[in-house]
C-alpha cells in the first residue's frame, strides 16, 4: 500500500502543471507555486505525522488515518479544480500534500514494525523500490488517462487506487514486532 500512495503522489506531482493549466490557462506561475505548496505542506505533514506517531505509538491507526485522509484529499482535489478560483486549488493541493507526504514517515515506521528483526534499511529499501515502481507505472498511466479522457478520469482513477491502498492498510495485521521486542527488554533492564 505504501507504493500505491507514493506512486499516486509522484504521478500527481509530475503532471500537476498540465492539470492546473487545463482549468487556469496562463497560470504557469501558479502551477509552480501549487507544486511548492504541496512540498511545503508535505514537510509539515511529515513532522506532524511523526510527532503523532511518537506520542501515541499507534502505528496501524496512524498509518490508516493518514492514508484515508490522503484518499479524501485526492477526491477533494479532483472535484475542486474547476471552481474557477485558483485559491481553492492552492488550498486543496495543500491538503493533498500535507497527508500524502505526511504518510511517508508513518509508512516507513509501520513497515519497520512489521518486518522487525529485519534491518530497517532493508524494509525502507523495499518500500522505496515499491514507491519508484508504482510511481513510474502510475505516472505513465495517469498521463495516458489525462491525454485520452481528461483530468477527472485520471484523478478518479488515482483516487480509486488510494481506496485500494486504504483497504490494504486496513486489512494489514498490526504485528508490532519492534515494539513488542522493546517492551520485555525495557522491563528486564534493571534485573541482574
Amino acid at each position: 500500500s505504501y507504493g500505491i500512495n507514493v506512486g499516486v503522489f509522484y504521478a500527481i506531482s509530475t503532471l500537476l502543471n498540465p492539470v492546473v493549466l487545463n482549468y487556469y490557462p496562463g497560470h504557469e506561475v501558479d502551477a509552480g507555486r501549487i507544486g511548492l505548496i504541496i512540498v511545503l505542506t508535505g514537510m509539515l505533514g511529515s513532522v506532524v505525522s511523526g510527532i503523532v506517531l511518537d506520542k501515541t505509538h499507534k502505528f496501524k491507526e496512524t498509518t490508516l488515518a493518514v492514508y484515508a485522509l490522503s484518499m479524501v484529499g485526492m477526491w477533494i482535489f479532483t472535484f475542486t479544480l474547476d471552481t474557477g478560483h485558483i485559491a481553492v486549488v492552492y488550498l486543496t493541493a495543500s491538503l493533498l500534500g500535507f497527508f500524502m507526504t505526511g504518510y511517508l514517515p508513518v509508512g516507513f515506521e509501520f513497515g519497520a514494525e512489521l518486518t522487525f528483526p529485519e534491518p530497517e534499511g532493508t524494509s525502507s529499501g523495499l518500500l522505496n523500490a515499491s514507491a519508484q515502481t508504482f510511481g513510474i507505472c502510475f505516472t505513465l498511466f495517469y498521463s495516458e488517462l489525462f491525454t485520452t479522457f481528461g483530468d477527472i478520469a485520471a484523478n478518479i482513477t488515482m483516487a480509486v487506487m488510494l481506496i485500494v491502498g486504504t483497504i490494504i492498510t486496513a486489512i494489514t495485521q498490526s504485528d508490532l514486532r519492534r515494539q513488542n521486542a522493546q517492551v520485555p527488554a525495557a522491563s528486564g533492564a534493571g534485573n541482574p
